[in-house]
This record gives structure tokens, C-alpha cells and sequence, in this order.
């Protein structure tokens, strides 16, 4: 199983894929069989080609969720009709969490470990703690 870290266009980062996919590591460091890639320079189809997978995994929270990932399968679809997009329902206790909602927590000094893996809550608070004090 590979897990990328990619790039949004249209979403403000505020860590690297580099940094991403690091965090994605420490958080999988445990789990066999997972290969963490940094790949925020290409499309998600012309990356399944080149890692010759058949299909593409991606999660949804919620309703909002659902119809986004249709729309992205769909292009996906017809990009690369060789490769199927799955997706996977989060656990109905994790449907509300978003990044927005989580930075906005982290800059307030709330502690978001309940949301993040350790190593990438810990990571945020930083950064954002270093953000306000410029």
C-alpha cells in the first residue's frame, strides 16, 4: 500500500509534502506493508500508472466529502479508465474533524493530540506558536 502525500491547488499548506509525508511515517511506523512517497509535483492517476496500481483509495467524512471525491473520480475515470477509485467512510466519530477546524483550535493553544498523531500535533503547535510571535 502506498501513501502519498500530494498537492491541492487549491489548499494552503502549512507544512511541505516532505514534512507531510514524514509525519505520515512516524504516524505508520507500525503498520506493515506501507511505503510513504512524496509526490506534490503530479496527478494521482499518472502516479497510479507509474506505480502500476489498479486502484486509488480515498477518504470521506461526510456528505460534503462524498460529492467532492465523485467529482475527482470521476475525472479520474476518464483520465485513466484502467484505475477504480474506492472510497472509505470515516468512522462516524472522526466525520467533523477538518484541518481548518483543527489549526483553528492549535492557534487558540488548544491541544489537538486527540485529532493528529503526536509527532504532527506537536509540529503544528510549533509552527503556529512561531507564527504568532513574528
Amino acid at each position: 500500500v502506498y501513501v502519498v502525500a500530494m498537492t491541492n491547488t487549491s489548499k494552503h499548506y502549512l507544512f511541505t509534502a516532505e514534512q507531510r509525508a514524514d509525519f505520515i511515517r512516524d504516524a505508520l511506523k507500525d503498520v506493515p506493508n506501507i511505503e510513504v512517497l512524496e509526490k506534490p509535483d503530479m496527478i494521482t492517476v499518472n502516479l497510479a500508472h507509474e506505480l502500476h496500481a489498479k486502484a486509488i483509495v480515498r477518504g470521506v467524512r461526510n456528505s460534503a466529502d462524498f460529492r467532492y471525491e465523485q467529482e475527482i473520480a470521476g475525472i479520474n475515470k476518464r483520465l485513466a479508465p484502467d484505475i477504480n477509485t474506492i472510497l472509505l467512510f470515516s468512522s462516524p466519530e472522526n466525520s467533523f474533524v477538518a484541518s481548518s477546524m483543527i489549526k483553528e483550535l492549535a492557534r487558540f493553544n488548544e491541544d489537538v493530540r486527540q485529532f493528529l498523531p503526536e509527532k504532527a500535533a506537536e509540529a503544528l503547535r510549533k509552527k503556529l506558536n512561531h507564527e504568532q510571535s513574528e
